[in-house]
């Protein structure tokens, strides 16, 4: 039975999908080897300076995916490495909120561009309806990916 265009397709990506992962991690571990950090803790730095403010270790946790207790050890070392600060809340005193310490933010910042700067590029040619589709699509992996990492970590039946 012939194959159709949109199974081919489907093979293709499944292909191409997984070549994209291995290329992203590949890049990670290299960033994080250039900054001198576990590729763990240089996403979780990523995310930090996406988060808008200072979050508690409990938050740390949810945004890797880690135990607090590890999530704690994982804050040890950014701030050991300069990152991060852990400071007292303002309204609460009992809460202890990680602080990402803005010049290094910036640095990493800087970091980022500059190997990555390449990457904008890569987009320029797409009109605004495919950037939106790029967009949706990662969105969309982003929230996957996070439901499946939390489903492998629970040890659901079906997994690996």
């Amino acid at each position: 039975m012939p194959v159709s265009g949109r199974e081919r397709l489907m093979a293709e990506l499944a292909v191409v999908s997984r070549r994209y992962m291995a290329s992203y991690a590949l890049f990670n571990q290299a960033l994080a080897d250039h900054l001198g950090l576990h590729p763990t803790d240089l996403q979780c730095l990523n995310l930090l300076t996406l988060e808008g403010g200072p979050v508690t270790t409990g938050r740390v946790a949810e945004l890797t995916g880690l135990t607090t207790g590890s999530a704690t050890r994982l804050v040890d070392r950014l701030e050991r490495a300069g990152y991060v600060v852990r400071e007292r809340d303002a309204d609460d005193r009992r809460l202890v909120l990680v602080a990402t310490v803005p010049e290094r933010a910036a640095e990493f910042g800087r970091v980022w561009d500059r190997v990555g700067g390449g990457w904008a590029a890569l987009f320029d040619d797409l009109d605004e309806s495919e950037l939106a589709l790029f967009i949706d699509h990662m969105r969309r992996t982003t929230e996957f990916g996070a439901r499946e990492a939390a489903r492998l970590r629970s040890g659901a039946a079906g997994a690996p």
